[in-house]
């Protein structure tokens, strides 16, 4: 499979999204297991089944499969950071693989197509397409943590608050975490492991020691665990992000573009457009450069971003025997910098590498596109690109070459001549080149045939978008006057509560001149209280700051009033301190004092009675009282304090004689 050699002895998960979605409720997953332990013929062991993502997870940790492959990673999180999450969680040795690419993944189908490997649509085909690529080794590992681990060796208790043997105690514990912290330190050494390791002293040893090794968690001779008075935590460093590692690192045909100049810079990409790396360098000589990108790929096409091409450029191409590329006329500055927007550079020596590259990608994608097709799938589709680019020879020829190259046997040279063909005629050579002009004329036609019928194919997309747009027209043209229709009948709306909401305010301004004017009427207290027996009462909707803040704001609250609390629950001191500030007569209550509120206002000598006792009249906004009934329970709450002092009193002086014996017995 294109120069990609399978994984023997291995367990291969291959998983697709059969219903649901990870961000919804129970997903479920396609799941195909190519098992390939313990055969001995070249046939793979298949499991097919359907699975929960819980299940899929045991699974998981009871097989610990090498690979786990996927079409799309976010099939198995739901954003970056549940994926690394779920990168954390998976058993040492198993890889979370993306056959279908990297950042820029393909379509499975086509990848499939790439390497004859069977795929249908069907979420189980699909699963064992990935399984199945995976196995060849296509594809990317996702990988979130680098290959350095952290080994933390601290306390497994806490050291205490004190007490008698609390300095032993705390000098067992740091005792304990730096003999951990040494046997942990000498079997990284056993194993040759480079590490740094970091200690924290504490008193009779350490409070913490840590080590980062140059390894993963699975090649460390230390495992997780807590024991006694230590315990150990193995933790892998996290990457600054979500990287792709290829499978096998090949050197691969590859799209060079170069700038020369006194800073030369050179651009990687690959046939499927994808971009490799970029380098530049003002010190390197040309055979620094030429060994830097043969450890990057083995170049097929190189690209100039101006015309001509450089004599450097040039010297490059011939240096790899590869294709050359250069524009039609010097490729402008602000199309290198709209070609090169998603790719991350350093300076414009790199860009313009970079945009050569890409232009070439550009130019020769349908060409490479056209070969794919052409290319049996048992075929390497960038060798046989790379050499029709060479040879600028028909596909059909470079497959007949490439099949007379593999036909070829090892024989000596007697065998050699004796099977070498007869010459060749003049008139003989002539139809053969005739024939293969032909060929390659034909390879001609058919690709512009295929062109032809894509183009045929765009056109008709465009017609059904025109159709489609031209019908989204209309219906956002009929959206567009309802909505205006709607707008016009929402204003008259709008003007109608406008004109309703002055009514409203200029009727609520009438009701407040009336109720002024008939406070006016009955201020004067002596017309009510004809015979002196009555006194007013400021009522107090609830015990709190708003409504004392209301009742102030409407009558007023002066020394001496008589004060209702129509519900007296809920006070806290503050609200029991102002209310006492403003020394009423007395405070007449409807259910029961906090007792906070109720110390607040025997100490500050404030009379509290139940409004049980007491008649209140209310007339509207105004309240009164007979003057006897009040004076009668100030009377009675006088009592009641008189008591109440008295048993302070009391408590006071068995408190001062207890304390008093206390003493007496301690001297």
């Amino acid at each position: 499979m294109n120069d990609r050699t399978s994984a023997l002895d291995s367990v291969v998960f291959g998983v697709d999204i059969q219903s649901g979605d990870i961000r919804g409720d129970s997903p479920s997953y396609a799941l195909v297991v190519l098992d390939t332990r313990d055969t001995e013929s070249d046939e793979v062991r298949i499991e097919r089944d359907v699975v929960s993502f819980r299940k899929l997870r045991r699974l998981i940790e009871r097989d610990e499969p090498r690979v786990v492959a996927t079409d799309n990673m976010y099939e198995l999180a739901t954003d970056k950071d549940d994926l690394v999450r779920f990168l954390r969680w998976l058993p040492h040795g198993t890889q979370l693989v993306q056959v279908t690419g990297a950042e820029r993944p393909e379509p499975l189908s086509r990848v499939a197509s790439r390497h004859g490997v069977p795929y249908g649509k069907e979420p189980m085909k699909e699963a064992e397409a990935a399984a199945r690529l995976a196995l060849a080794n296509v594809g990317y590992e996702v990988a979130a943590f680098e290959n350095t681990t952290t080994v933390k060796v601290s306390r497994g208790r806490s050291t205490g608050k004190g007490g008698w043997s609390q300095d032993r105690y705390t000098r067992r514990i740091h005792g304990s975490v730096k003999q951990q912290s040494r046997e942990v330190e000498s079997a990284l050494k056993e194993a040759n492991l480079d590490y740094e390791r970091d200690v924290t002293e504490k008193y009779g040893g350490y409070s913490q020691a840590l080590f980062t090794v140059e390894a993963r968690p699975e090649d460390i001779p230390v495992s997780t665990h807590r024991s006694g008075d230590t315990r150990v935590e193995i933790e892998r460093e996290r990457r600054d992000g979500i990287e792709f590692e290829p499978l096998v690192k090949r050197r691969d045909r590859v799209i060079v573009g170069i700038d020369p100049g006194t800073t030369t810079a050179v651009a990687v990409v690959g046939f499927d457009g994808r971009v490799l790396d970029v380098h530049s360098t003002r010190t390197a000589d040309t055979a620094a450069v030429i060994e830097w990108l043969i450890e990057r790929g083995r170049p097929s096409l190189v690209a100039a971003d101006v015309q001509p091409m450089p004599e450097t450029v040039e010297k490059f191409r011939r240096s790899f025997d590869a294709a050359g590329w250069a524009p039609p006329s010097d490729i402008p500055v602000d199309e290198k910098l709209h070609r090169t927007r998603e790719v991350d550079y350093d300076n414009d020596h790199e860009r313009d590498a970079l945009a050569a590259a890409l232009f070439a990608f550009d130019d020769h994608e349908d060409q490479f596109e056209r070969i794919s097709r052409k290319v049996p799938a048992d075929v390497d589709r960038e060798e046989v690109i790379a050499r029709v680019l060479a040879s600028e020879e028909s596909v059909e020829a470079v497959l007949r070459e490439m099949d007379d190259d593999g036909g070829e046997s090892g024989g000596d040279d007697a065998d050699e001549e004796a099977h070498e063909e007869p010459e060749l005629t003049p008139e003989e050579r002539e139809i053969r080149e005739l024939r293969s002009r032909v060929e390659r004329l034909e390879s001609h036609v058919e690709d512009l045939n295929s062109t032809i019928e894509e183009k045929d194919e765009t056109i008709e997309e465009y017609k059904q978008e025109l159709s489609d747009a031209r019908r989204e027209e209309r219906r956002e043209a009929r959206e567009r006057r309802e909505v205006t229709r709607l707008e016009r009948e929402n204003g008259r709306l709008e003007r109608k509560v406008e004109s309703l909401e002055s009514d409203k305010a200029e009727l609520a301004d009438k009701l407040d001149q009336l109720k002024s004017l008939w406070k006016l009427d009955h201020s004067n207290f002596a017309d009510v209280n004809t015979d002196g027996s009555l006194v007013p009462v400021k009522i107090v909707e609830q015990f709190t700051n708003g409504a004392l803040d209301h009742t102030v704001e409407e009558y007023g609250i002066a020394a001496g009033d008589v004060v209702y609390l129509r519900d007296a629950s809920g006070a806290g001191r503050t609200t029991a301190e102002r209310l006492a500030e403003f020394d009423p007569k007395v405070v007449l209550r409807s259910g029961n004092l906090s007792e906070v509120a109720d110390e607040v206002l025997f100490e500050a000598d404030v009379p509290v009675a139940p409004a049980d006792g007491v008649t209140i009249q209310e007339i509207d906004e105004l309240a009164v009282a007979k003057e006897s009934e009040v004076e009668s329970a100030i009377a009675d709450w006088e009592d009641r304090a008189e008591e109440r002092q008295k048993e302070q009193q009391k408590e006071m002086v068995d408190q001062i004689i207890s304390e008093h014996r206390a003493e007496n017995r301690r001297g």
